[in-house]
């Protein structure tokens, strides 16, 4: 009996020393993608496709002083029935209708992003539009301010 349990022992000892492991190959096989003959036809339409559209920008307000919301209105309903996500790119506005695309560009270093209008406010006559943190911080040049002067232009849709 003393034997058979310093067997198992052993036993258990080299599996836990050895990890239980098992040397299985694996053939792995690069596969390269075919190489398409191009066309001069072929080459103008990839240019078109790929070329980015500039939207048509109208300039809303210059100097205005942007801010970004608090995380704890994460998960709330805003004004237009939209639930806050700080990770979105959406803005609040006192004015502009929902659904507004801006470009909010930092006057200091020339970022922008685009947002859309979802909310209501800032409430504060110094304050024009609260940004969501996401946004706000991928224009910032300072990440430890809570505002700066940006410049507000809207976004026109074109059919």
């Amino acid at each position: 009996m003393k034997n058979s349990s310093l067997i198992f022992s052993a036993a258990l000892l080299f599996i836990i020393i050895t990890g239980f492991a098992t040397t299985e190959t694996v053939a792995v096989r690069k596969i390269e993608k075919p190489v398409a003959a191009i066309t001069v036809a072929d080459t103008t339409e990839a240019a078109v496709a790929e070329k980015p559209e500039t939207p048509k920008l109208t300039l809303y307000k210059k100097s205005a002083l942007a801010t970004y919301y608090a995380d704890k209105f994460n998960g709330r309903k805003t004004s237009s029935g939209e639930r806050f996500h700080n990770k979105h790119y959406t803005a609040a506005h006192m004015k502009l209708p929902f659904g507004t695309m801006v470009r909010v560009t930092n006057e200091s270093n020339g970022k922008f992003v685009d947002v859309k209008v979802n909310d209501r406010g800032p409430f504060s006559k110094k304050l024009e539009i609260d940004l969501t943190k996401t946004a706000f911080m991928e224009i910032a040049s300072n990440k430890g301010c809570g505002s700066f002067k940006v410049k507000m232009e809207i976004i026109d849709k074109e059919k």
